[in-house]
């Protein structure tokens, strides 16, 4: 039976840290929509965001991408990104608009720190994408 190994050093990285930050932020989001129970929509998009990001975070840091070689996960994780910003977007923007109650303009502050984190999470991932293909290359034939 194969171990599973922790990579601590993925912890103490920036991509790391974000996603811990990430997953933070969208945990404080959901608690301030569900603690005054606003809309269902709001606090469904941060409870997602809050498992979909802790399953990133848990595939990186036991190291699964690399046993799981049928996605490429960076990859996989920037279209996570991408949607997860649009919808924070739209989100943020009604919640901060509506103001219907101190929760739901308090998550909808939380969701636009969180829309943040994402972009930042989709230039980390370009930036690895780009590396990791400058890597790949072969030197060119003399």
């Amino acid at each position: 039976m194969a171990r599973l190994e922790v990579d601590w050093a993925f912890l103490r990285s920036a991509r790391g840290a974000l996603k811990i930050a990430r997953t933070l932020v969208a945990l404080i989001a959901f608690s301030c929509f569900l603690g005054l129970g606003t809309y269902e929509a709001y606090t469904a998009l941060a409870g997602t965001e809050i498992v979909i990001t802790s399953l990133f975070l848990l595939l990186y840091l036991l190291r699964l991408n690399t046993r799981m070689r049928c996605l490429y996960w960076p990859l996989a994780d920037i279209l996570n990104s991408v949607i997860s910003a649009l919808f924070l977007l739209a989100m943020s923007l009604f919640a901060l608009i509506t103001k219907t109650s101190k929760g739901t303009l308090t998550g909808g502050v939380f969701g636009v720190i969180l829309l943040v984190l994402c972009i930042v999470d989709i230039v980390l991932l370009c930036k690895k994408i780009s590396l990791d293909k400058a890597r790949g290359r072969s030197a060119p034939a003399q």
